[in-house]
């Protein structure tokens, strides 16, 4: 990838998007909003919230219990910490993110009801990416994205969970820095950077889901199929902090009490089945 150091970066939202139902037709939803906006310059980069695709395609379900839709859309649990408002669960949900709640969203739904993360969300960028590149004829990429936490930073950013036609990440494995020296560790997260650039435009409660992100086509590819946002979560065997610090001690201290229950029986003491201080 060539680099312009004079480059500047813009990012705006796109308004016109109307409340969005199951069965919608997104893709042409948002390619009238851009329409009106001015349409899509080549390399230009779309940026939608994934509550709106959610929306469109069915994911709003009935629970009259949040923390069931939640427990449904998990795969493991991560950790667990009580409050005074209940308990926030920090889970591994279906498409492998880390997040709070599974990523569930209760907040701008009906009553009685939750909206679940999108099925694939690559799937669903690429599917958005090929009508918008059919529609206005330039190579453009698409992220799909959501709100999440971060382990050891206050406050929320958005992030990429679904990609198409662009690169996720900016490999600078291999090259130098400015003094000479080979970088060999740096993997520059850019759909994660452009998805919290992108939400300084749109907001939280602006009811802007859709936004541009212009002059970073350095980032946009020829191919729609690419590896996609998916890739981006870190595989469980490199995961150093798989477990909250609660439950590390927890999992520790009873993986200790088992080993000391063990040499005992081994020595020919029987002891006893009870934990020490019990």
């Amino acid at each position: 990838m060539t680099r312009d150091t004079r480059a500047v970066a813009q990012a705006w939202a796109v308004g016109g998007i109307p409340e969005i139902e199951t069965g919608d037709d997104l893709a042409e939803i948002v390619a009238a909003a851009i329409d009106l906006d001015g349409g899509l310059a080549d390399g230009d980069i779309v940026v939608v919230t994934s509550k709106i695709v959610s929306k469109a395609e069915g994911r709003l379900v009935n629970a009259s219990d949040r923390e069931d839709a939640i427990t449904s859309e998990t795969v493991r649990v991560v950790a667990t910490r009580r409050h005074p408002g209940g308990v926030t669960r920090i889970v591994e949900n279906r498409l492998g993110i880390v997040a709070a709640a599974a990523g569930v969203d209760a907040s701008n739904t009906p009553e009685g009801t939750v909206l679940l993360l999108p099925v694939d969300p690559d799937a669903s960028a690429r599917r958005l990416c090929d009508a918008l590149r059919d529609r206005f004829g330039v190579r453009v990429g698409v992220l799909v994205t959501d709100t999440l936490g971060r382990p050891w930073r206050t406050g929320q950013t958005d992030a990429a969970i679904g990609a198409a036609g662009m690169h996720v990440v900016d490999d600078l494995r291999g090259t130098t820095d400015s003094q000479g020296r080979r970088l060999d560790v740096t993997v520059s997260a850019v759909a994660d950077e452009i998805a919290a650039f992108a939400d300084l435009v749109k907001g939280k409660s602006a009811g802007l889901p859709l936004a541009i992100v212009r002059g970073l086509d350095r980032f946009v590819t020829e191919e729609v199929r690419v590896p996609g946002a998916r890739s981006l979560v870190r595989a469980s065997d490199e995961d150093m902090f798989r477990l909250g610090s609660a439950e590390a001690h927890a999992a520790g201290y009873a993986e200790g009490h088992a080993a000391g229950l063990r040499e005992r029986v081994a020595g020919g003491d029987p002891g006893s089945d009870e934990a020490p201080g019990v």
